[in-house]
């Protein structure tokens, strides 16, 4: 008799992205280090919640049957009591499931952009810390359908656009270099996560729940807890698989209007690489804000602080033009309409 349905589920999605890194592998230029002759090694981040450790034991199950090692990495935020002695416990049981290498790393979180993304950031900068550290080829992440459907309605919140609604996407990139635009893979996009959390049961997996999860002090805890189940009330079941459809349409999308607008970026500036205002107003809307958008952030603006309104302000410099100053952007990047021309800078 064959593994449980859950079971099965969850090792099928390891399965496919574990083969897409061996075939990334195998496309890296000859001397690189992920290319080169050890087996590769895979990451999973591993909090101890039900998500991430049924993508834990997946990995462990899956890797050695296509030569790849996999480790492990847990990461002890510090916000809670006894937070150390809690991913010393994550550390325990990934080691249980013959994970090598598997490690514990402390963060100091931040203030910056409030608690939940401060300690994303502080996050994300010590998986790409052990990823770099260990020569890891990929970090596998155990969002799940749910999670996809949360992203999209707080991206809807905030109003900033297309982007916004296309949630996480399966694949996104490290700090560059190689192979590192192919870093972190999320297997469980298309998983709802009671498939994970009966996965982790019928395996006899322990896992934890973080109390963040349910603090109504964060505002994905009262979107989960609240708002996703007022509107499965109100519309029905199938709003999270909904949600999850408009993150993948929208991401395409989103993706055919950059590459527009990277190439029609050239087409907008002079001999001395300025902005011409004559330009930009001629390109579609959407286009042009894109175009903006890649100047401004070019400029030293941090594309996680530009919102759509910062945007839209500068568009008004080309097309609601009335001799206004200039427009002050996060990072200490200043837009100001000169002679016909954008002028994109830090002030």
């Amino acid at each position: 008799m064959g593994p449980h349905p859950a079971v099965a589920a969850i090792r099928l999605a390891v399965r496919r992205v574990l083969h897409d890194v061996l075939t990334d592998l195998t496309n890296l230029p000859a001397g690189t280090p992920a290319g080169a002759g050890t087996p590769p090694l895979v990451l999973v981040a591993c909090s101890g919640g039900a998500d991430s450790m049924a993508l834990a034991s997946a990995l462990a199950f899956e890797a050695p049957k296509l030569g790849i090692r996999a480790g492990g990495i847990t990461v002890d935020h510090g916000l809670q009591p006894g937070s150390d002695l809690r991913a010393a416990e994550v550390v325990t049981r990934m080691t249980a499931l013959r994970l090598d290498p598997v490690e514990s790393v402390a963060v100091r979180v931040g203030r910056d952009g409030g608690p939940e993304a401060a300690a994303r950031d502080a996050r994300y900068g010590a998986l790409d810390e052990a990823a770099d550290r260990l020569g890891a080829a990929a970090v596998l992440l155990g969002h799940t359908r749910d999670d996809q459907a949360e992203t999209v309605l707080l991206g809807l919140a905030r109003g900033s656009g297309i982007r916004s609604l296309s949630g996480m996407p399966e694949v996104s990139g490290g700090p560059g270099g190689p192979g590192r635009s192919h870093r972190y893979r999320r297997p469980f996009l298309q998983i709802d996560r009671q498939t994970a959390r009966k996965a982790c049961m019928v395996q006899s997996l322990p896992v934890w729940d973080d109390p963040h999860n349910i603090d109504p002090a964060y505002t994905r805890s009262r979107l989960r807890h609240e708002g996703l189940p007022a509107l499965e009330k109100a519309l029905g079941k199938g709003v999270v698989e909904a949600l999850a459809r408009t993150a993948q349409l929208s991401r395409d999308d989103a993706d055919a209007l950059d590459a527009w607008a990277a190439e029609a970026e050239t087409g907008v500036r002079d001999e001395d690489g300025r902005l011409e205002c004559a330009k930009l107003y001629a390109l579609p809307p959407a286009v042009r804000r894109r175009v903006l958008r890649r100047a401004v952030v070019a400029a030293g603006s941090p594309a996680g602080s530009l919102f759509a309104r910062h945007i839209e302000e500068v568009d008004r410099l080309i097309t609601g033009w009335r001799g206004q100053g200039a427009i002050n952007l996060p990072g200490r990047v200043e837009a100001q309409r000169q002679g016909g021309r954008l002028v994109i800078r830090q002030g």
